[in-house]
């Protein structure tokens, strides 16, 4: 009864529309309340969740995203972009993919990327003659990069979640091989679509406007070699990488590029603070979440119940990517982060998989979550900034979705591919 009330109250207050933090905190609590447990410790185990030295490198993570954006970086690299693979044919879906896998490598946020990169190049494709579909669609699925390619805060909840255990430099490193292989998918379909509809290819400027390119967008891209750099040399610890990354954003759009004013330096301030503030919150409530999961033993019964369907690793993984594909479709990423990762990832460590491996398809899975509807933020803001109804959108975007569940599948089969990057640099 108890598991019943906890999990029937935060489906409900997700279903009136309570934000998830809220649902989490109110359903915990009262799970304490009927357990007869004292709700001092729902509170402790609340304020606890937060107090973790690691969650303080998300708010530099967060503004140095913010700063990048509204300091003109995105501009920059979509110059780099479209001087390197605009030739090709349909070469501004291209451009959109490369684009955020770079974005991806500096923002670490999915949104972030679909809201600077898409005021970008949704009005310049939608000119060329680009549908609006298509441009809306390959913005928003190449949007993932920035949760693939590090830095990524949403690896560092997933670090959170698994109980602290998991070495963030190695998730990082983890997840650059994964974000390649999806951005390439993607590149793929992007051309075939392309083609298919007869797109046009842009003129290849000349090696020299690419190599000029470059050095413009290098100070920028540099953000994301000071941040993933100093981590994995030991230099800095992953909250100091994120300080110093975020005061080399604030210098290089204020000095270099010149490019930030102080009326976009406070809308970065206010969004970074806005953003923080929900993530925390979020990150305190579902520790408390979690606690109840643990005492009602969820993952044990969910392994058990699991395994009792099927023996078969390839059909349990395959169940656990269905399950997240559906949550990612009804909820928050970040929300799922914490409460599946207590859940699932002893499932898929009792079939031999390594943690990392797991935190990739997690990722891969409620990141594409946030490109189907009812609740895909990238999707939505995607379809507002191309003014493109949401129907029409998810009408033509399969495509990019199945380029999305190759890479997922490759990740899921193939460990090498996670693995690799973290055993041969980071040990």
């Amino acid at each position: 009864m108890g598991l019943f009330i906890l999990l029937s109250l935060f489906a409900l207050g997700v279903v009136i529309g309570m934000p998830v933090a809220f649902a989490l905190g109110a359903a915990a609590l009262t799970a304490f309340w009927w357990e007869g447990l004292p709700l001092l410790i729902g509170l402790q185990r609340i304020v606890s969740g937060v107090n973790v030295f690691s969650l303080l490198a998300i708010p530099f993570f967060i503004f140095a995203g913010e700063l990048m954006f509204h300091g003109g970086i995105a501009m920059r690299l979509v110059r780099f972009a479209a001087a390197a693979v605009g030739w090709v044919r349909g070469g501004l879906g291209i451009v959109n993919v490369f684009s955020s896998m770079l974005f991806g490598g500096i923002s670490g946020s999915a949104v972030a990327d679909v809201s600077a990169l898409g005021s970008i190049l949704i009005p310049v494709m939608k000119e060329k003659g680009y549908d609006d579909d298509y441009a809306v669609n390959v913005t928003v699925t190449s949007s993932i990069a920035g949760i693939m390619i590090p830095p990524s805060h949403n690896m560092i909840l997933y670090a959170v979640a698994a109980g602290g255990g998991i070495s963030i430099s190695s998730l990082f490193l983890a997840g650059v091989v994964p974000g390649v292989v999806m951005c390439v998918c993607l590149a793929v379909a992007a051309y075939v679509i392309a083609v298919k509809r007869g797109y046009p290819s842009e003129t290849f400027p000349g090696w020299t406007a690419l190599f000029l390119s470059f050095v413009y967008a290098l100070p920028g891209l540099f953000t994301a070699v000071i941040i993933v750099g100093g981590v994995l040399s030991g230099v800095f610890t992953v909250t100091e990488s994120g300080a110093f990354g975020t005061i080399y954003a604030a210098l290089v759009t204020l000095i270099v590029y010149r490019s930030l004013t102080w009326e976009n330096f406070l809308i970065a301030v206010t969004r970074a603070v806005k953003t923080t503030s929900m993530v925390m919150i979020l990150v305190a409530c579902a520790a408390a979440f979690a606690y109840m999961l643990s005492f009602y033993q969820v993952p044990n019964k969910v392994v058990k119940t699991m395994l009792g369907i099927s023996e078969n690793p390839i059909a349990v993984l395959l169940m656990i990517n269905a399950t997240l594909l559906i949550l990612g479709m009804i909820m928050d990423m970040a929300a799922l982060i914490l409460i599946c990762t207590p859940i699932f990832l002893p499932v898929a460590t009792s079939l031999g998989m390594d943690p990392l491996q797991f935190g990739m398809i997690l990722m891969m899975n409620l990141g594409l979550g946030l490109c189907t509807p009812p609740v895909g933020a990238c999707l939505f803001v995607g379809c507002a900034i191309g003014e493109v109804p949401m129907e029409k959108a998810v009408r033509t975007i399969w495509p990019f979705y199945i380029a999305i569940l190759v890479a997922l599948a490759l990740t899921t089969f193939i460990p090498a591919i996670s693995l690799t990057l973290p055993r041969a640099l980071a040990g």
